[in-house]
Parts: C-alpha cells; sequence; structure tokens
C-alpha cells in the first residue's frame, strides 16, 4: 500500500495516461481507438457507465467520453475471453477465493454456462436447454410470486419492456432493480412535491445558471463528464457551491484534457464555496441556510423569496415557515458541523439568486431519512422559485446509463395503475396488481423461502446490495438462479441449488437480428431518449442481445400469444419500438425519433412551470432533523467509491484523487479522532455495527488519516457492505442507509 497527498485537479494529463493504460490493457491500440471514436457519438454507441447527457448538437472530435467511461468500455472490449477450459481449470470455490478486481479482468463470458446441484464446476449448456429449464421452474412454482426478476440499469429500453412485459405476463411484480439502492430516494421525494420522479433541468440549463449547488456528490469519479459541463457554466459567470463531508478533488480544481489553456494554467477552479457538512446532516445545513434567508425576507418582503412563483405555483408555504421559526439557528449550525461564516456566505449569494441548479446523488438519497434530504432541497429551490425556468431545477445524477430509462419501460415493483391499464389493454391480458418484492423484501422474501427463483438482468447482485452475508445465504436459498451478464463476478459464484450464467452482447457489439442490423435506445439523466448502436464483432458467436435472451425464456415460460409472438418481436426492435409507443406517453412515433442518430426529450411538468400532483401544485414539506446519536467509541461511517471503480466494478486498486494505492480495505479518519482513540495511522482494525442485538464484521481495515469531520468515516463498497444491516433502509423509498451505519472499531 502507498499513500500520496490527495490530487490537486481531476482530469488532466494523468487521466490520458490512466485512459490509455486501461484500453492498452484489453486490446490493441488500432481496436481502442476505434473504439473509443465511436463512444457517446451520435451514430455511435452510448457510454454503458454513468447516464450524464451527451451534448444535443456539436460533440468533441477528440473525444466524447471521460477516464471512467474509457475504462468501462475498455472492461466491455476486451480480447481476453473466458472459455469452457476456463472453467473446467477453475472451480466455483476457487474462483470464490478470488478478488473482485481478479474476477473482472478475466475477459468476456463467451457461452450459457450451468452449475448442477452438487457439482463443483460450470458445464456448459445449449441457449435452448437453458431457456427450457428456465421455463420448467418457473412454471412449476406454486405461484408467481415466488420468482423475483432483477433488473440492472444498464439494460436497454427495450429489453427492459420485453422484461417487464414476460414478467407481468407471467403474473408477478416482483421487479426489484439498481433504482431502489440508489435513486429511490429522490424518485419518492420528487414525486411527492413535484408530481415527477425525475429531475428538471437539460443539459442547457447549467449553461444559463446563476448558482449551481453540489450536494452529497462526487462528480470528478463518479459523472466526470458533468465537470465539463461544470467548468463551461463557470465560465459563463456561474457560482458552485459544494456540498459535502469530504474535499472532493474532482470539486476543488477540474484540468480539461481538451482544454489546452488548462495544461498551461493548472484547470479551472470549480468550487466558490465549499461547506463541509458532517455525514446526514444535510438537512440541518440546509435548514440553517433557509433560516438565514426567511430573517432577510422578512426585512425585505419579496425581495429573497420568490412570493409570486410561490402563491400561483405551491401549496404548504405558511405551514413551511411556521416549522422553520422552531429551530434555533445557533443549535442548526452546530448539529451540521459547518461555520456560520460559510453559511452566512451561502446564504448572501443565494439572495438575489433566482437561477439555481441544484445537484445530488447517493450522498443524500442512502439515508433512513433520505427521501425527507431530497424534499429539503426542494424546498429550497421552491423559496427562490427556481423550478421551470431556464437554468433552474433539480438535477439527481443517476449512476448507472439507463437506470431511468427502465423505469420509464416499467421496471417497478409498484407501477401506476394506469400503466398497467394500458399494458393489458394493448397485450390483451390482466396485469397483476399486487405490489412485488422491492430489493430489500426480495432478499427478505428469499431467506425465508418466499421467492425459489431469482433472475438478475445485467448487474451485481450480490456487491451490490447490503448485509452481504445474509443476502448471500438468501441467494443460496433458492432453487434457481440466473444471471444474464457480459463479465464474471461475484454474484455468480454466490447461488442457488441451480445456477445458470447467460452471456449477453455488450453496448459495443454488433447485434444483427434475422431483419438486419439493430440498434436499442436509452435514457439519459434529464429524460432525453436516443440510440445506441455497437460497432465491433461480437466476443462470441454463442452470444445474443438482452432483447433475444429475455424473449427466449418468455417463449419457454409463456409460449406465443394472440398479442404476443416473442421471436417476431425480436426480429426487428421497430416492432417493440411500436409497442411501447403504444403503451408509454410520450414514445409516440419512438423508432421513427431515434433514427439517424437523433433523440427526444419526454414530457417533464415542472420543466415547464407545471405540476403532475393531485392539486397540480408544488409542495413545500415539512422535514424533521436527522437523527443521528453517537456513542463514546462510535462513528457514523459512508460508503464510498474509488477512483477505479464504476459501481461494483472495480477497474483497479488505486485511488488517485485521494492519494491510497494498492489497497481498497481502508478506513478514512479524521487525525484527532484517529489520536482520541489511541490508533495509528495504516493501523489494522475490524470494522463492527451493532444493530437489534446483531454484531457485523468487516475485517482488516487500515486506518488512513483524512479531513473528513469529527466523528465520520468513510469506507469504500462492496468491502463494506457486510456492515449494512438489510433493515436500515430509508423511510417510504426502501433504499439501503449505506451512507450513514453507526460503527465500532476494535484494533487487530
Amino acid at each position: 500500500m502507498k499513500l500520496k497527498k490527495p490530487a490537486q485537479a481531476a482530469a488532466g494529463f494523468p487521466a490520458l495516461i490512466s485512459t490509455a493504460r486501461h484500453i492498452l490493457r484489453e486490446m490493441s491500440p488500432t481496436r481502442g481507438f476505434r473504439i473509443l471514436a465511436k463512444m457517446n457519438q451520435k451514430a455511435g454507441f452510448d457510454c454503458p457507465g454513468c447516464a450524464w447527457p451527451d451534448p444535443a448538437q456539436k460533440r468533441s472530435s477528440l473525444g466524447e467520453y471521460c477516464e471512467n467511461g474509457a475504462k468501462a468500455i475498455a472492461e466491455e472490449a476486451t480480447t481476453k475471453k473466458i472459455t469452457l477450459e476456463f472453467f473446467q481449470k477453475y472451480s466455483v470455490t476457487e474462483l470464490s477465493q478470488q478478488s473482485d478486481f481478479w474476477l473482472s479482468q478475466q475477459g468476456r463470458l463467451t457461452q450459457p454456462m450451468l452449475l448442477k446441484p452438487e457439482s463443483v464446476h460450470y458445464q456448459p449448456i445449449s441457449w435452448q436447454q437453458a431457456f427450457a429449464l428456465i421455463g420448467t421452474e418457473l412454471k412449476s412454482l406454486d405461484s408467481p410470486n415466488e420468482a423475483v426478476f432483477y433488473t440492472s440499469g444498464r439494460t436497454s429500453n427495450e429489453a427492459a419492456f420485453l422484461y417487464q412485459l414476460f414478467v407481468r405476463m407471467y403474473g408477478t411484480n416482483n421487479m426489484p432493480d439498481c433504482s431502489n439502492m440508489c435513486h429511490e430516494s429522490s424518485g419518492t421525494g420528487l414525486s411527492q412535491t413535484l408530481g415527477i420522479g425525475k429531475g428538471s433541468v437539460t443539459l442547457e440549463d447549467f449553461d444559463q445558471a446563476e448558482v449551481i449547488i453540489v450536494a452529497g456528490q462526487n462528480p470528478g469519479t463518479n459523472h466526470p463528464r458533468m465537470l465539463t459541463a461544470l467548468q463551461k457554466a463557470k465560465e459563463k459567470g456561474a457560482r458552485i457551491i459544494s456540498i459535502n463531508p469530504l474535499a472532493e478533488t474532482g470539486l476543488v480544481r477540474f484540468q480539461n484534457p481538451q482544454d489546452f489553456r488548462h495544461y498551461l494554467n493548472g484547470g479551472i477552479h470549480l468550487t466558490d464555496i465549499f461547506l463541509q457538512v458532517k455525514i446526514n446532516e444535510d438537512v440541518t445545513l440546509l435548514k440553517a441556510l433557509m433560516k438565514i434567508l426567511y430573517e432577510k425576507e422578512k426585512k425585505s418582503p419579496g425581495k429573497v423569496f420568490d412570493l409570486e412563483f410561490i402563491q400561483k405555483n405551491t401549496q404548504g408555504f405558511e405551514d413551511f415557515l411556521k416549522e422553520l421559526e422552531n429551530y434555533s439557528l445557533e443549535d442548526l449550525i452546530t448539529k451540521c458541523g459547518v461555520s456560520k461564516e460559510k453559511i452566512e456566505e451561502t446564504a448572501k449569494l443565494l439572495t438575489d439568486t433566482k437561477r439555481i441548479i441544484l445537484c445530488w446523488a447517493m450522498g443524500l438519497t442512502q439515508h433512513k431519512n433520505g427521501v425527507a434530504n431530497v424534499r429539503e432541497c426542494v424546498n429550497l429551490l421552491l423559496l427562490k422559485g427556481s423550478i421551470g425556468k431556464p437554468g433552474a431545477g433539480t438535477c439527481p445524477v443517476r449512476g448507472h446509463s439507463n437506470v431511468q430509462g427502465d423505469r420509464t419501460m416499467g421496471i417497478w415493483e409498484k407501477p401506476p395503475a394506469a400503466f398497467l391499464d394500458k399494458l393489458s389493454e394493448v397485450f390483451d391480458f390482466q396485469a397483476p396488481r399486487k405490489p412485488g418484492y422491492n430489493t430489500v423484501e426480495a432478499i427478505q422474501a428469499m431467506a425465508e423461502g418466499k421467492a425459489r427463483v431469482f433472475i438478475a438482468l445485467g448487474g451485481n447482485f450480490l456487491s451490490a446490495t447490503p448485509d452481504t452475508e445474509f443476502t448471500a445465504k438468501a441467494l443460496q436459498n433458492c432453487q434457481l438462479t440466473v444471471q444474464i451478464s457480459t463479465k464474471l463476478n461475484r454474484s455468480h459464484l454466490i447461488h442457488g441449488q441451480k445456477a445458470l450464467i447467460l452471456p449477453c452482447l455488450g453496448r459495443t457489439e454488433i447485434d444483427l437480428q434475422k431483419s438486419g442490423l439493430q440498434f436499442q435506445t436509452v435514457e439519459n439523466s434529464m429524460g432525453f431518449v436516443h440510440a445506441t448502436q455497437g460497432h465491433i464483432q461480437p466476443a462470441s458467436t454463442h452470444l445474443l442481445s438482452e432483447p433475444a435472451i429475455v424473449a427466449g425464456i418468455a417463449q419457454a415460460t409463456l409460449g406465443n400469444t394472440a398479442s404476443v409472438n416473442w421471436a417476431e418481436l425480436t426480429e426487428n426492435y421497430d416492432r417493440i419500438r411500436d409497442k411501447i409507443a403504444q403503451v408509454i406517453p410520450g414514445f409516440e412515433n419512438y423508432h421513427e425519433k431515434v433514427k439517424n442518430g437523433e433523440g427526444f426529450y419526454l414530457p417533464n411538468a415542472p420543466r415547464v412551470g407545471k405540476f403532475n400532483t393531485p392539486d397540480q401544485k408544488a409542495h413545500f414539506s415539512l422535514n424533521p432533523l436527522p437523527e443521528n446519536p453517537l456513542q463514546e467509541g462510535e462513528y457514523l461511517m459512508m460508503t464510498i467509491r474509488s477512483h477505479d471503480q464504476f459501481n461494483t466494478t472495480i477497474y483497479g486498486l488505486n485511488d488517485r484523487y485521494r492519494g491510497i494505492y494498492n489497497e481498497r480495505r481502508v478506513v478514512l479518519m479524521n487525525p484527532e479522532d484517529i489520536k482520541a482513540a489511541k490508533l495509528e495511522k495504516l493501523q489494522a482494525v475490524d470494522l463492527t455495527s451493532h444493530y437489534e442485538g446483531e454484531i457485523r464484521t468487516a475485517q482488516h481495515f487500515l486506518i488512513i488519516p483524512y479531513e473528513i469531520p469529527r466523528q465520520c468515516v468513510a469506507t469504500y463498497f462492496p468491502e463494506a457492505n457486510v456492515l449494512i444491516p438489510l433493515q436500515h433502509f430509508a423511510d417510504q423509498s426502501h433504499t439501503p442507509a449505506s451512507k450513514s451505519v453507526v460503527i465500532r472499531m476494535k484494533a487487530v
């Protein structure tokens, strides 16, 4: 392990070197250049990483991608392959003993594989045999509700729509997805207050914003292309406020690799005001900020708050102010950990500002009060009238490339009645109405034997979910687990009595069906739908597309009906898009809108100053202060990503921006806390969490002194997921509270 000082700027020349190193590790320079040239271009393929939008018109000829996007492509387009000989060489037990990084480096999966009961090696199986096995298992269940159908955010709109159609025709709404684990709190909070569970801004709004607030988010690692948007906004006069327990490099200074000026001047300083809040004290900080604004408003009525907007478009304003008056500013400042001077400086900046964009990610959503965090963000924007105008609005930044599109397509355990009504009408069946299992409920159901078949369309379920040991036992309790994947991961090795690995095409690969070359579509974080089409030969002739795999399972389970011929739908994806257009509002003339590299925005009422709540008003909300009581020797832990990972995929063992190299089992800790606990730098400790009489332990973590508030610590996931109890989740949204886990430490 090596420690260095945290990087002073994000991206720049080091990002170019890292990009080249990862590409060349997986393929030839010619292949790498050819693939990257098509990435995020109108006639190319969409990055399988984050959901940050592409520029609407002109795109960079040098490359419309970031370092971590290039890493994702290197992983997918690698020339390394996992063949039959690999599975003959390694037993499942032997593979289980390898690290997640090692597993991801073995290459692309190339053919369907079956693990039989009592067997120690995966064995080859034909596609038809695999589909028949799944169909037999599903039809043998006493109830469709004994099956769970998980979805990753990488799945295309076409595959997601077919998947939810099959699952509902089968008879259940058991469709947990990765939204449950990240931005479900955003969708819940935004739906309650603004009437839609999506953000309201477009990429163009960043060019017109006066202030951009980035809360609970680390764009330098998780959404690097966002830094370019922040750079452009800053150059046009916008001020940037960062709210985070860690001073992340990407929000301090940015060196745009495509801007020659940045190599000469060291890049652009992005953050104007950094508010280093304690973990999960964002509501407290926002209340302190709004309380100061309220005092200013009382002295100059109508000069600070947008009263015309509030009176015309909102409900609950008076109750909100009455509740705000109950708090002491001094108490709020003490509790949140941010100095009064910093909060007053922020309030002064916001006083005369109307065009405010508020961005956030899992630093706000993955808490017990995650929904309240989101609603409090909306309160601030409503006070300023910063909704429904250019340069203003909500911006939840999604962490997976089509997680928002999956939900639009109906991947949801509790879909609205109107969607089910239309689905039933178009496909002539009665869609189930009983809410299905979300992710937390699905794990509990498998553990209790209520769910006996688990199918995952993408993702790494075990590593992504909380309470790792409990989740592992739940999966092992199933009679069949199915993983539709491109690469080997931990979820292939923790399995049911029988297990299938079904390898699928990646985003970069040519998808040739009976009618010819196909493209698919995705929806970005700002509600823009566009095409994605691969350009390289598939890693294996045995690979099928995700729509083809879903159709094969559906055919084997349900057969054709008068309204659904599964094979015909996948022969030409325009037919799938025609069906989507019949079911989902906003998709009229769908395939015509996305041909030739074009796309379209979906309807978004708050974007135009309207609200699809029952009373057609935006709603102020009352959100209590978070409760994070800590005893002596306890710390509040949040899980974070390193710079060498995306979600559960580990690209390497370095966190360049934080100066941590060759190690992931680390705990970032305030130096004063280290001293008070009589611990030392790089000392090994076991971390334990104590919930409802149960003790969970994560062994052998090394202490890293870091600039983080007192009694707050940070660890990487998935290494620390074992500490997160399954029952520790956000109110209403059930999002696992991975960012606020009470732990203790014990020296090894």
